[in-house]
């Protein structure tokens, strides 16, 4: 794909100049140092920068509630009782979901949790869950606390891949083989659909039907492939997915979450399921019935109002995203995220090792070998936002919505002098 001709900052700037979607860098905010010099920006995958129009979103319902008090909730021009409704359909279309399969609700370990409520159903025979080499740790904290929940052991009832050739990447004929070694007593399976320490992306499509074919239910967390990379959830056969917008969506630190339920499961009376009043038939909410009559879809699993200022937030960038496209998005983000990789390789060969596989998302996880977080303090000395994580992994996610060829040259221009 690149050659030695691409090696120059003047290729680089080439390939912004061809770059499609350049113009979306100049709608965010960019930190600036002390100097008010503009810093490079690579940790999206941890905090997406601010929109500059999110500012005119918030602002709107903040003047709504000076002068209108209660009253918007039903006035104005994005009242607040039906606001969450504004982000569904932008929202189905970036993960892959029917409108009625997606619901923008909570925070991301909530949903989980409430998705666990659901779909795992422990048996005497099947009461495992299969999870991810390398898994965030609150997902690790979430399926075992279920397990202790039905009173299993996590120590017997949590499987984790365990890569033969001890890195942190697990190849398919490895996932194929933990699942079937297994497939008598699991319960459920629920992975990231890329990995926060590899950067690895795993193949849904291929897993869900391998789970299916077996009766064992797939659940993903999609905190670093929402936004990241193009999602088929309904045609994959998910059965639910939850994900985090303060990442990829650029809906600001804290942001709410999303969380999706397949249409297969959507309306069925008998999955348990905790519920509260926001899940309540729309027409019959506000009558204030003693029992619960479900909306149907993924609605049925809101409990509360969501709060107003966050999906403005995360409105704001949606709009962004659905002006972009997510295919444009993610075409982009293959072709820069190779090219980071192709630098690393060519630049700093000996020094640092891409440990991200070919398959992934905007992130690429780096071995830094004896170089410690002092390294990427050194970074920031130098004009660059990265991000460390224990032992020796740098991550860095150039973010196809915002960030430049350009940025990823002078990054790695300063990782070579390193």
């Amino acid at each position: 794909m690149f050659s030695s001709n691409d090696l120059t900052l003047e290729a680089a700037k080439k390939f912004d100049r061809e770059d499609k979607l350049k113009d979306f860098r100049e709608k965010f905010n960019f930190p600036k140092d002390e100097n008010g010099k503009e810093l490079l920006y690579f940790t999206g995958h941890s905090l997406g920068l601010m929109p500059k129009q999110t500012q005119d979103y918030l602002d709107h319902e903040l003047n709504a509630w000076a002068n209108l008090g209660v009253e918007g909730h039903f006035k104005g021009k994005f009242p607040w009782m039906p606001y969450h409704e504004f982000l569904t359909e932008k929202m189905a279309t970036i993960v892959g979901g029917k409108p009625s399969e997606v619901v923008v609700m909570n925070s991301l370990t909530v949903n989980l949790h409430l998705m666990l409520t659901s779909f795992y159903r422990p048996t005497k025979e099947r009461f495992k869950i299969l999870i991810e080499n390398n898994t965030f740790p609150s997902d690790k904290y979430a399926v075992d606390s279920q397990a202790r929940f039905h009173g299993h052991d996590p120590s017997e009832a949590i499987v984790q891949f365990d890569p033969q050739s001890h890195d942190m990447v697990v190849s398919d004929e490895e996932i194929e083989k933990t699942i079937l070694e297994n497939k008598d007593s699991l319960a459920l399976i629920m992975l990231g659909n890329v990995n926060y320490l590899s950067g690895q992306r795993f193949n849904f499509e291929k897993i869900v039907k391998l789970a299916h074919d077996n009766n064992i239910m797939v659940g993903f967390n999609l905190a670093h492939g929402a936004g990241n990379i193009e999602l088929k959830l309904h045609d994959w056969n998910v059965d639910f997915a939850v994900w985090c917008s303060y990442k990829y969506l650029n809906s600001g630190p804290g942001g709410i979450a999303g969380c999706f339920v397949h249409e297969d499961h959507g309306h069925d009376a008998n999955i348990p399921r905790f519920e509260g009043w926001w899940g309540h038939k729309k027409e019959s909410r506000f009558k204030m019935p003693p029992t619960f009559e479900p909306i149907g879809g993924a609605e049925t699993w809101q409990l509360s109002n969501p709060p107003i200022f966050q999906l403005a937030s995360l409105r704001s960038s949606l709009d962004l995203f659905s002006e972009a496209g997510i295919s444009n998005l993610q075409e982009k983000s293959r072709h820069l995220t190779s090219y980071f990789k192709f630098l690393i390789n060519q630049k700093c060969k000996g020094r640092f090792q891409v440990m991200t596989p070919e398959d992934c998302g905007a992130m690429i996880c780096v071995n830094t070998g004896e170089h410690g977080k002092n390294l990427v303090d050194d970074f920031m000395n130098k004009g660059v936002i990265a991000d460390f994580r224990e032992p020796n992994i740098l991550r860095a996610a150039p973010v196809s919505m915002y960030n430049s060829y350009e940025d990823v040259y002078r990054f790695v221009e300063i990782m070579e002098k390193h």
